[in-house]
């Protein structure tokens, strides 16, 4: 029997978001083989101002003064030179995505890392969110520049006077939850499905993911620009320190938090392969679905980079999939991004499961009652009539403010998904005694897990719980080196400001091929539903200079032929 707990989060505006009411000290830990967490939150997320921190918000910028102040000087002799941080989004390129900064790598010198980790110091200095001296925990993905830029972000963070806690290679949600049970900020190095040639860093309050207002504030930050610099923004030579040694407690904390909830030997009977490529999190998922008692086949290792898109999935790994489940019988075949915040699963079939369904899925077995989901999402969500759906623009931050908006209202049991399969929860949830704290970030092994675990209780395959849903098929693509400007344009071609005229024009391009239009959307693109109740939604990149297309139709087949045929349409608009 599944029941949650009633721990909403308390806001009181979306700009005061999660929270733990634990202090940024250190609490002790029990051994990763108690399957159990010592350091749970105790009230779910709680409001700003814990007992033993006092107010840790403090409402608009400049309310509370830095608690470390900047260095008078910063060995330039008159301690003038300072820089904004949107000035340097400008010049360098790297700028803010849907979930933290990106760029290539070429662009992300160790100035420029260096320089936005002080920007987001400085924010939390402001916010009083972290105290002088604090811990500030750093992890990173397997990408090559990955540690590289780790080192830069740790040298700001000691440059600032706090004190650095490597986690090591592991998934950016292990990393979040780090810093959420110790109540400290965290950092994680990387750029999650986007190739190799590009990275990122993404920013984590004690509560949780910053959010939109939070990277304003940053970008109208002020930083000292230390002489640390080559002119190519390369440290010169000892400037920069080797990363502390590796702390271990976010690996075993995640593996914890997932076998206390679930039940060691949960699996016992099941054959599971996990196509692992270059996931930070491929070692980890094997270990836990091992104590759950799977029997764990490991598929695709690669030393270098894979860009594995949960939302764009490769051919070639649509084919992996399908020859591994006829050759080794598997009852499930799983994995997950670069950073392991984005999961995939397929059953016995080898198909690999929409992120967009198995968030139905997973919201169902959790026995939500709340879902914020982006407006690119399968419709389903809303016919089974199960939630409370508000629908958000694409990203974590925007899902999150729904969590936020949710909590607001008497719903207990408050959850998020996103298209790319990443599910964030809001409230502790309980099943059959056994509770799973709140985790407000993408987060991939729960949905691999409770999509299991339902396909259990069902006696059904993993293949065979969409069957019970609205038969409503979503899929996407995108055109690579398409430059964002480009999608801009095509955009603005259809938001003339005349609501009867736009919808003409949508009809003009594409009624031909599917028909007449029926509405529009644009919160978030341009997302247009014809009269048969196809749906083509168009949508830059917020990563990198990708269109993306995603589209819906009432099967499979139709949804992928159609996304197709917008694609192919677009192209010739270049």
């Amino acid at each position: 029997m599944i029941s949650t707990t009633s721990n909403v989060l308390p806001f009181a505006s979306p700009l005061i978001p999660f929270h733990t009411t634990m202090g940024a000290a250190m609490i002790h830990r029990t051994p990763v083989d108690s399957f159990v967490l010592a350091r749970r939150l105790p009230h779910g997320l709680m409001m700003a101002g814990g007992p033993s921190s006092g107010p840790r918000f403090s409402g608009p910028a400049g309310g509370v003064p830095p608690s470390v102040p900047p260095p008078s000087d910063n060995g330039n002799g008159d301690g003038s030179n300072f820089v904004k941080i949107s000035d340097l989004m400008e010049t360098s390129g790297v700028k803010f995505g849907t979930s933290g900064a990106r760029g290539l790598v070429k662009d992300l010198t160790d100035r420029i890392c260096f320089l936005y980790t002080l920007g987001f110091l400085r924010h939390m200095s402001r916010t009083g969110a972290v105290a002088a001296g604090s811990e500030i925990a750093i992890a990173g993905d397997l990408r090559p520049s990955t540690e590289r830029i780790m080192t830069a972000v740790a040298k700001a963070v000691s440059f600032r006077g706090f004190k650095v806690v490597n986690l090591g290679r592991v998934p950016s949600p292990a990393s979040a939850l780090y810093g959420i049970t110790n109540g400290i900020p965290s950092i994680m190095v990387t750029g999650s499905h986007i190739p190799a040639d590009r990275n990122g860093i993404k920013f984590n309050k004690p509560e949780g993911e910053i959010l939109k207002d939070d990277e304003k504030r940053i970008m109208d930050t002020m930083v000292e620009v230390p002489a640390i610099f080559n002119g190519d923004g390369s440290f010169i030579e000892g400037a920069a320190e080797p990363l502390p040694s590796e702390n271990l407690a976010a690996h075993d904390d995640f593996i914890a938090r997932y076998v206390d909830f679930f039940g060691a030997g949960s699996f016992t009977g099941l054959r599971i392969g996990v196509y692992e490529h270059s996931a930070v999190g491929r070692e980890l998922l094997k270990e836990v679905l091992e104590i759950l008692g799977a029997e764990v086949t490991p598929l695709g290792r690669s030393e270098e980079f894979v860009p594995v898109d949960t939302e764009a999935i490769r051919e070639e790994d649509t084919l992996l999939a399908r020859e591994w489940a006829a050759k080794y019988g598997f009852d499930a075949i799983v994995s997950t991004d670069g950073d392991s915040d984005r999961p995939l699963i397929a059953g016995r079939d080898g198909r690999w499961l929409r992120g967009d369904v198995l968030g139905i899925l997973v919201a169902k077995y959790l026995k939500a009652d709340s879902v914020s989901t982006p407006v690119s999402s399968n419709t389903g969500v809303e016919k089974v009539r199960l939630f409370n759906v508000r629908r958000t623009r694409i990203g974590s931050p925007y899902v999150i403010a729904g969590m936020i908006d949710a909590s607001k209202e008497n719903f207990r049991s408050i959850v998020s998904y996103e298209a790319n399969g990443g599910f964030l929860t809001a409230t502790d949830i309980t099943v059959g005694g056994r509770t799973l704290t709140a985790l407000p970030t993408r987060d991939s092994f729960l949905p691999i897990i409770a999509a299991i675990m339902l396909a259990r209780r069902e006696k059904k395959g993993v293949e065979e719980l969409v069957f019970g849903l609205p038969q409503r098929f979503t899929w996407s693509d995108r055109i690579k080196d398409f430059p964002t400007e480009k999608s801009r344009q095509i955009l603005a071609g259809f938001n003339s400001g005349d609501a009867r005229a736009d919808k003409a024009m949508m009809t003009e391009i594409f009624g031909r091929l599917f028909g007449p239009v029926a509405d529009f959307n644009r919160t978030d693109g341009l997302r247009i539903t014809f009269a048969d109740g196809v749906i083509v939604h168009l949508r830059p990149s917020g990563n990198a200079p990708e269109l993306r297309v995603y589209t819906e139709a009432d099967s499979e087949a139709k949804a992928v032929e159609i996304n197709r045929t917008a694609l192919d349409l677009l192209r010739t608009l270049r």
